[in-house]
């Protein structure tokens, strides 16, 4: 039988976390994260991390989960998702899914089989090889002798994908384009719920500038010089994050403070677009404009009422 699943998606600083607890104490919910960064212990500030007091009892689960050099996937996020749905259904709660990482997202949404996912590190640094001795464009024409179509889908400057799809070709003898045919066939173990959190994209910048300085007024470089401290290099995936590789250029004495804090700013306005891009894809998704409702309760209200009507509650 198919679980209801609730999910709150969209851009950073739309205000997803504020609104995801308000639902939650009026639906007896609890909230999973699907935010890639707000998984690492000791990274707070940085991810915009909601705090306990912002919690306000709600429990929220997939935050502080790892430390920041541990290895993350898709997989098992998926795999600690759906753990965690089971355990709120038993506790007789909704479970609802926030966050504004796709590829997250899309492991729940879609039904996507980890298990079968290639890796072929030996294949991974040939080719890495080969685009550094012979440049990316050699590499481009590679996949296009194997797979015409992730060819003109990849982007020539972009080794990480083209590697990828020359590793999955050459350890499975098939093209990535053709998982690609199945990508979007929805996950068949959840009825879905899924909600946009959006606004005016100018207003949103703004509100993307404003908690930028909020988090250096917070202590961001403070946090980040601990975490230095502790021994997380700055090569990590988890320091490559938006809001700590800006402040490790600072750091490290490569840029001013306030070149990097406008650095931040332009990335993680950049961050925001491809985001509303990514899940405009989704036409299942319910767009909320929190500027067409007069106050937060309307907005509280109005979702609260989709909710109701389409899982009859």
């Amino acid at each position: 039988m198919k679980k209801d699943l609730i999910l709150i998606v969209g851009p950073t600083a739309a205000g997803k976390t504020a609104i995801s607890i308000d639902i939650a104490r009026k639906i007896a919910g609890e909230i999973i994260s699907a935010d890639s960064m707000q998984i690492y212990k000791y990274m707070d500030i940085g991810t915009a991390k909601v705090t306990n007091d912002e919690m306000q009892g709600i429990p929220h689960y997939l935050i502080d989960e790892i430390y920041p050099d541990e290895k993350f996937t898709v997989s098992e996020f998926k795999k600690l998702a759906y753990n965690y749905i089971s355990k709120i259904y038993n506790k007789n709660k909704f479970p609802i899914v926030v966050g504004g990482t796709g590829l997250y997202i899309n492991s729940l949404v879609y039904n996507l089989d980890f298990t079968k996912t290639v890796s072929n590190s030996k294949l991974r640094y040939n080719f890495n090889k080969l685009a550094k001795e012979k440049g990316n464009k050699y590499i481009h024409e590679l996949l296009k002798e194997v797979d015409k179509k992730s060819y003109i889908r990849i982007h020539e400057n972009d080794t990480k994908r083209i590697v990828r799809a020359l590793e999955v070709f050459y350890d499975t003898g098939k093209p990535m384009s053709e998982s690609y045919n199945k990508f979007r066939e929805p996950n068949p173990d959840f009825n879905f719920i899924i909600f946009g959190i959006t606004m005016d994209r100018k207003k949103l910048y703004k509100r993307i500038n404003s908690r930028v300085d909020l988090m250096i007024d917070k202590g961001l470089v403070k946090e980040v010089k601990g975490l230095l401290d502790m021994g997380y290099h700055k090569n990590l995936v988890s320091m490559q994050g938006l809001g700590y590789k800006e402040i490790i250029s600072y750091i490290n004495g490569e840029i001013s403070l306030n070149d990097a804090v406008e650095l931040l700013k332009r990335d993680t306005r950049r961050f925001a677009k491809r985001q509303l891009t990514w899940f405009r894809r989704d036409n299942r998704i319910k767009w909320i404009n929190i500027e067409e409702y007069k106050n937060k309760s309307d907005i509280i209200s109005k979702i609260v009422s989709i909710i109701e009507n389409d899982l009859n509650i």
